[in-house]
């Protein structure tokens, strides 16, 4: 950025606008420029799968809390089942025989309803766990695609200086981290 007189800009700027304003035929400039933009388009995408995946993960976990809520209010209302089919048991024992037997309806009532809710109840469980599982499965792949754009970074971290002090060696060693950040983001393209 330039204004006033200041100008502030980073050495990477430097050499390019160098190696532009002397027509310098620089191919180890060059070479590092374009990698370097290939290797910042590479990690905002990776970046950005990062980012969804994480998102992804919160919501998925969210929709377990509340499929796991739903199971819990379910088996609370199991439980009330069980305590009117135990009241109804013990009237059998208290009541006449002429109102025994509508006790005794009442227990098969009860007895039907919650094997309904229990079957409900075990749904949602399995539902909730589904979300879970999925979760973590985002969560992994976010890690995996963080790992990646935190070694774009570090290889275009590792072009600056290799461009500042031209050292072949540097060059080679931003390839080589590239690479490994090129491997982990088609690991977690195949969401291993």
């Amino acid at each position: 950025m330039s204004g006033h007189g200041f100008h502030v800009h980073g050495p990477h700027d430097h050499e390019l606008e160098h190696a532009a304003q002397h027509g310098s035929k620089d191919s180890f400039s060059g070479q590092i420029a374009v990698m370097t933009a290939i290797l910042a388009t590479i990690g905002a995408l990776f970046s950005y799968m990062g980012g969804l995946t994480q998102a992804n993960a919160g919501l998925y976990k969210n929709n377990a809390a509340i499929k796991k809520t739903e199971a819990s209010n379910q088996w609370n209302y199991y439980q009330a089942k069980s305590s009117k089919q135990n009241l109804a048991e013990l009237a059998t024992v208290l009541v006449t025989d002429e109102k025994r037997p509508a006790y005794k309806d009442e227990i098969e009532r009860y007895k039907k309803e919650k094997a309904e809710i229990k079957t409900a109840a075990e749904k949602l469980e399995a539902e909730s766990t589904d979300w879970d599982k999925q979760s973590d499965g985002q969560l992994h792949l976010h890690h995996r695609w963080a790992q990646a754009t935190t070694a774009l970074q570090i290889s275009i971290a590792l072009a600056a200086i290799a461009l500042l002090t031209r050292r072949k060696w540097l060059e080679y060693g931003m390839f080589g981290v590239a690479g490994l950040g090129v491997v982990l983001g088609g690991l977690a393209m195949a969401h291993i």
